[in-house]
């Protein structure tokens, strides 16, 4: 028979399960095989190729030398986040003719505007990865903002606020996941449990937009497997 104690716990275990939050929806844009038809190019080589096993998009640098840190993307057509996750496989390394202080920058621009004056973006040097400079590795990571925040602006006023370590190797497929909500954006590298980097003030205001692959001066990237999964309030 059931006791009066059994019933109250039974209550008590109800309430605690109805009253449990939920874990906010996602939804996919699921891009495994990324088009170069489906990208709006800035200054950038595309190309469709096969990369060390996988089918990818090329992106080589053509800017001007002068080009500044907004002036390299490809957009991703149909693509739009506000908040929600990023997951893309990535290399980066430098082209032939590049300056010898070019690191392979590679990475990924979010809430990005249609003519991409304004944008977020997290990116990698892979050549700093395994330099024999620790200041250097340090500089492995960083986070851009545009209008207004390039990586010189923020080095120089907040040193070591906006970029980290990770270990990376030039030109080797590397796995990359960014989570976004409000103004805190969070950087993981090859699956590890724990962000890389975190950007607690995001300095645009939240808003949706589209994603681009964005590469740096001297730099031919390859991406693959790109996943959109905005968050569903």
């Amino acid at each position: 028979m059931t006791t009066q104690s059994q019933i109250r716990t039974l209550v008590l275990l109800t309430m605690v399960v109805s009253v449990a939050p939920a874990a906010p929806a996602q939804s996919s844009q699921n891009v495994p095989r990324l088009s170069v038809d489906g990208l709006v190019l800035r200054n950038v080589k595309a190309e469709a190729v096969t990369y060390k096993g996988r089918s990818a998009v090329r992106l080589s640098d053509a800017a001007a030398p002068e080009s500044n840190d907004a002036e390299r993307w490809a957009l991703g057509r149909g693509t739009s986040l506000a908040d929600g996750t990023i997951e893309v496989d990535l290399t980066g390394d430098t082209l032939p003719t590049a300056n010898p202080t070019a690191r392979g920058f590679v990475g990924i621009s979010f809430r990005v505007a249609g003519d991409g004056s304004r944008f977020e973006c997290f990116y990698l040097r892979p050549k700093n990865g395994r330099a024999q400079d620790q200041l250097q590795r340090n500089h492995s990571t960083q986070y851009i903002s545009f209008p207004g925040f390039p990586w010189d602006k923020l080095r120089a006023e907040t040193p070591g606020k906006y970029e980290s370590y990770v270990d990376l190797v030039p030109g080797e497929w590397t796995k990359v996941r960014i989570t976004v909500s409000g103004d805190k954006a969070q950087l993981y590298v090859n699956g590890a449990p724990q962000p890389v980097l975190i950007v607690n003030d995001l300095k645009q205001p939240p808003s949706a937009g589209a994603i681009a692959l964005w590469v740096g001066s001297g730099t031919v990237a390859h991406f693959a497997n790109l996943k959109v999964s905005p968050q569903v309030k």
